[in-house]
């Protein structure tokens, strides 16, 4: 018996709303990684783009546990010297609530040739699609 192999012109992508308004952040963020990744569909290939789309709505109103409202910070670097920048989270939730979402989404994804294919298949809002 052989293990079926699901074909690129097989997938069938499907469309996922997610409303992020009270929910924790990394939990939610799991819950998207598995719907872009395909890991919900009985022909999950880990090799294969198989997932779906998915929309987030009310990016402005997650949550996060604890004390990290006040003291989680995104750190990156562009490199250079003196290129170091870190951000604060209630900051970011101020100035890019989307950006939150994008980050924890794509640091939970495989850092593979998949990530960025995966990643453009992420629509998120600061609001709901209505602008409320």
């Amino acid at each position: 018996m052989k293990t079926y192999q699901p074909k690129q012109k097989e997938v069938k992508r499907d469309w996922h709303q997610i409303d992020a308004k009270g929910q924790i952040l990394g939990r939610m963020a799991t819950e998207v990684v598995g719907y872009l990744m395909g890991k919900h569909k009985p022909g999950y290939s880990t090799h294969m783009d198989v997932g779906d789309f998915v929309e987030v709505e009310n990016a402005s109103e997650v949550k996060v546990t604890g004390n990290k409202e006040a003291q989680k910070v995104y750190f990156g670097h562009s490199g250079y010297p003196g290129g170091f920048k870190e951000v604060a989270f209630s900051k970011l939730k101020k100035e890019q609530p989307e950006k939150i979402i994008q980050l924890a989404v794509k640091r939970m994804l495989p850092d593979n040739r998949l990530r960025d294919k995966r990643m453009a298949r992420l629509k998120v809002y600061a609001k709901g699609k209505d602008g409320k």
